[in-house]
């Protein structure tokens, strides 16, 4: 490849500073493209950069030479036999479009290729596109003719409706904002060659208006039929080897090219303020007409040098500010000169280099519909990249286009651009007159600027599917693109894929600190899926009930929670609050305390604050990351913390009543403890009587109680259980709590929690004092003065609230596990998975990252920008979604296709992987409702099961619906006909559907 020329920066390119703001910038957020050859901008960009070229022999799907009459063949078989095709253009993932194969299958392929080329885009973009749903998103779709519809339309047998839409150009863009539900204005466009740059313009224009926030432009051309390539060789338009040669002294006509690109659009405030990343910025655009020239389809140069300075008067810029064009440049002779002509009379000014010119048809071929954005996509990407490829067939200069006395060169080499703004060109002329151009600029500097990176930052990386091969494909797709990628940190990635890779239904998320150990975990999750294991894949039909433990005394240790403290800045700004709320009763800073490593933090005094202060600020962050309990229960002390959550009570009166109850509890003589034993509560009856100065301070569980008292007496009792085999260990506390040896405590913690007044529950609590709900109690002065004195029943209390909340979650709210290892030993926790944001010393922000991954597999929808520095705003671009390529369809019916292997079962609601249905003729109604499915549809007949969904499974809508309706009906006469009132209740399932066919059948035989 030739070495990059260095542009010097021209003496009148004005610094940024001396840039003036523009209200009318567009800025470029997202593309995707398919050229041949070059399937994906980093493919295209490739090819652009190596000079390589994308022409070949016609494929035979497309047609043959013996499909040619015999003289059109001889006269212009080169011309018709050799072009730029897209490989594979019949593949077409419809299953994640919800279309049935029928409704694929008539299709224009255009229209499906521009279905995925916008999904892709839209990700590109750092936005998934589910989110942009129900938007007033706009969809401009530049496509030449209807070949499609003139190819299937001329035979009446095949004539469907499927097929009136699938054939017409119109729908190119409605099908987009159709199956996406965007609500923003759809048109497509035909202005023959400079379709797509004039959906450009049009999008840039609905963006400044307001019609829309963000815009999909673009254009797509495919090759089905030799017709306009004979049109073309009839003028004397096709170069005889199938290639343009654009501005060269070989250049002999057109060759003709598939290609599909799209381009998102966003106002340039917006984007910059959504934190996007910017390729480039349009600074303004303008189209015309030749008006009455010198033919209908021939060019003028008055109207292309007159859409040329309009465009520059609109974005505020001067022809000698434009460092380079491209250049519609199709390689003909008549058009070359013209073209020139135009750029020489506007760019031919005094100016310290001559302006660069290329055009990308050297590289494709011309792909008619999609040349102007083939050529905006190829602009953009050399903006983003700040290098201008060499022009293919430059080293052959035509001299009579005198180039260099028009202020105008070809580039041989590649051209690097100078520090700085840059500003460029792109213009797309159309046969019939229509002629665009678009003046564009590189992305604004802040808009470029990196966010710092946070080495080894954790981060949770998620991939979303609309099915279990889907996931696992996709996740073999992210891991190969991730582990090409430096060895580095992985938040920002895990940023973008939080908010690009969600929204579909089957859902996998994984944690990771670096690309390399991100790579490994998501590579495991695909081989896993191939080897059929499928734990990974996930899709929640409902979102996760969540509750909260908030753990008591006895859970502390010193620096609890300081890995998470290190790692988190949710946490710390909480932790702080809780701190300062706690400060003026404990004297000083707990925090400190806490975070140093004190020792001291095991002492009643110190210790009961320092919980309080861990459990709100892990709830809170929590609940900052987008995770609500459903209810709470709180151990001991731990109940402070929950009824703050549940909005009882408030922050601050809850911190002074926590700082009182400690201190006063740490003022009771000395000389208690507390005993662990692993009996039931029934069993200790005999050894309580014999004991009477023991006291059952917890029932934990089944086989878990705590007793308190005197020291003498526990060990008494110690001995005696060890005598029978039971199981004990010896608490560190420094009393006795929730024993008798409380009460001098009691009288003046009621007192002090008389003054605050206890609001009414925003959350179900399960209360440890009752061991039941607490329903409408109050948890006033006497509730807390009891609560310290009184046993805790938490095992009661854990079973009322699996009875009346059934959470599929229990969350542990403290700096190590104690209530969830109690939980599990209830046996009443069976389905119930368990969680811990910080589950012990060796704790990071790690495990917190584990528990937000853990909910939004199973449904959770988190606040991710909680989970990442707040400066973390830079948009990493991620490999675009993978569809799936075994679906074929190329005519007006459904390929024959082999079923498929399914390796993760999915729900019995799922079509796609709904048990077999009982024998069809054991139901009539039902055996008809399958057979007119199939007919209308064209799906495989696996996936025609009772439970399959008309809409979400099978992509039936209205006009597939009464071709059903009427399918049926002319099948099973003695139902009758079936009103539209009737059928809708009915249209959840093919099942649902059989079973009203049958009640009709049924009451109409009585």
């Amino acid at each position: 490849m030739a070495q990059p020329s260095q542009l010097p920066q021209p003496s009148q390119l004005p610094q940024p500073s001396q840039l003036p703001e523009h209200d009318r910038d567009i800025a470029v957020v997202g593309l995707d493209c398919a050229f041949p050859s070059a399937v994906g901008p980093e493919a295209y960009w490739e090819l652009l950069m190596r000079g390589g070229e994308a022409v070949g022999e016609v494929p035979q799907a497309r047609w043959t030479a013996d499909d040619l009459p015999g003289a059109v063949r001889d006269a212009h078989r080169t011309a018709l036999m050799r072009g730029g095709f897209l490989a594979d253009v019949d593949c077409f993932d419809n299953d994640f479009f919800a279309l049935a194969p029928r409704e694929a299958a008539a299709m224009d392929p255009q229209q499906r290729l521009l279905l995925q080329c916008a999904w892709r885009a839209l990700e590109d973009s750092g936005r998934s596109p589910v989110d942009l749903a129900g938007t007033d998103t706009g969809v401009f779709v530049g496509v030449m003719g209807g070949e499609w519809g003139r190819l299937r339309m001329a035979d009446p047998e095949q004539v469907s409706p499927q097929l009136g839409a699938g054939s017409s150009a119109g729908m190119a863009a409605n099908r987009i904002s159709y199956h996406l539900n965007l609500t923003g204005p759809s048109m497509a466009v035909d202005t023959a060659c400079s379709s797509s740059l004039v959906a450009v313009h049009l999008a840039g224009n609905a963006l400044l208006s307001g019609e829309c926030d963000t815009a999909l432009a673009g254009g797509v051309n495919l090759l089905l039929s030799p017709a306009l390539g004979l049109v073309y060789s009839q003028l004397g338009l096709v170069s005889p080897d199938g290639r343009c040669k654009p501005f060269s002294a070989d250049a002999d006509g057109i060759g003709r090219s598939d290609g599909v690109g799209l381009v998102v659009l966003r106002r340039l405030a917006d984007a910059v303020a959504d934190g996007q990343r910017i390729y480039a910025v349009i600074k303004g655009t303008a189209v015309n007409q030749d008006g009455r020239s010198n033919g209908v389809t021939a060019p003028s140069r008055w109207s292309q040098q007159k859409v040329l300075q309009a465009a520059y008067r609109r974005s505020g810029v001067t022809p000698e500010q434009i460092s380079f064009v491209e250049a519609h440049g199709t390689g003909t002779a008549l058009g070359d000169a013209i073209e020139c002509a135009a750029l020489g009379a506007v760019h031919g000014v005094e100016r310290e280099r001559p302006c660069a010119i290329g055009s990308v048809k050297g590289n494709l071929g011309h792909t008619e519909g999609a040349a102007g954005i083939a050529g905006l996509i190829k602009t953009v990407l050399a903006l983003h990249h700040r290098i201008v490829p060499a022009s293919r067939f430059a080293d052959r200069e035509n001299p009579q286009l005198r180039l260099s006395e028009r202020g105008l060169r070809l580039l041989k080499s590649p051209l690097r651009l100078p520090p700085g703004p840059v500003l460029a060109g792109v213009s797309s002329f159309g046969m019939g007159g229509t002629n665009a151009h678009v003046v564009l600029a590189g992305a604004p500097r802040a808009a470029g600027r990196a966010a710092p990176r946070q080495s080894g930052a954790v981060g949770v990386f998620t991939v979303t599917a609309d099915s279990p091969e889907a996931l696992g494909r996709n996740l073999a797709a992210q891991a190969e693109a991730i582990a090409r990628r430096p060895r580095g940190s992985v938040a920002a990635l895990c940023r973008s894929s939080n908010r690009v890779k969600t929204g579909l239904p089957y859902r996998y998320a994984v944690t990771a600190r670096d690309t390399e150990e991100l790579a490994d975990r998501l590579r495991r999750a695909a081989d896993d899926s191939a080897d059929g294991a499928g734990g990974y894949a996930q899709r929640p039909w409902t979102k996760p009930v969540v509750a909260f433990l908030f753990t008591g005394q006895g859970s502390q240790f010193p620096a609890m929670t300081a890995g998470l403290h290190r790692e988190s800045a949710v946490y710390r700004r909480h932790l702080a609050e809780v701190d300062a709320a706690l400060a003026p009763h404990v004297g000083g800073s707990i925090l400190d305390l806490v975070l140093r490593g004190d020792e001291a933090v095991r002492e009643t005094g110190p210790a009961q604050p320092a919980l309080f202060a861990v459990g709100y600020a892990l709830a809170a962050t929590l609940g900052e990351l987008g995770v609500q309990p459903a209810a709470v229960i709180g151990h001991s002390v731990g109940e402070f913390a929950a009824a703050v959550v549940a909005g009882v009570l408030d922050l601050g009166p809850a911190a002074e009543l926590v700082a009182t109850r400690a201190s006063l509890m740490q003022q009771l003589p000395a000389g208690g403890g507390m005993l662990t034993v692993h009996v039931a509560p029934a069993d200790l009856a005999e050894l309580l009587a014999a004991q009477p100065e023991l006291t059952v301070a917890a029932v934990n569980g089944p086989a878990d109680v705590v007793l308190s008292g005197p020291i003498a007496e526990l060990d008494r009792a110690e001995r005696v259980l060890a005598g029978r085999g039971g199981r004990t260990a010896r608490m560190k506390v420094s009393h006795a709590f929730h024993s008798p040896l409380m009460a001098p405590a009691v009288e003046a913690f009621r007192a002090a929690a008389a003054t605050v007044r206890p609001g009414v529950p925003r959350l179900p609590i399960a209360s440890t004092r009752y061991g039941a709900m607490l329903g409408d109690r109050p948890m006033d002065a006497d509730y807390w003065a009891r609560q310290l004195a009184e046993p805790v029943l938490f095992a009661d209390a854990l079973d009322a609230l699996l009875d009346e909340v059934a959470p599929t979650h229990l969350v542990e709210i403290g700096p190590r596990p104690q209530l969830l290892p109690l939980a599990g030993r209830s046996g009443r926790s069976a389905g119930v998975e368990f969680l811990h944001p910080s589950p012990g010393p060796e704790a990071t922000g790690r495990d917190l990252a584990e528990v937000v991954a853990a909910l939004y597999r199973a449904g959770l929808d988190p606040e991710w920008g909680a989970l990442y520095p707040s400066d973390l705003r830079a948009s990493e671009r991620l490999r675009p979604y993978v569809f799936a390529t075994g679906n074929r369809y190329w005519g007006c019916a459904p390929a024959p296709r082999p079923a498929p292997v399914r390796t993760v079962p999915e729900p019995a609601r799922a079509a796609r992987t709904a048990p077999a249905p009982a024998p069809r003729t054991a139901d009539p109604a039902l055996a008809v409702v399958i057979e007119a499915v199939l007919q209308v549809g064209g799906h495989p007949p696996e996936l025609v099961v009772p439970e399959a969904r008309f809409y979400e499974d099978l992509g039936f809508d209205s006009v597939m619906i009464m071709q059903l309706k009427d399918g049926v009906e002319a099948r099973l006469p003695q139902a009758g006909e079936v009103s539209i009132h009737q059928l809708l209740p009915a249209l959840r399932t093919i099942g649902s559907l059989a079973e009203l066919y049958g009640e009709l059948v049924t009451a109409k035989a009585a």
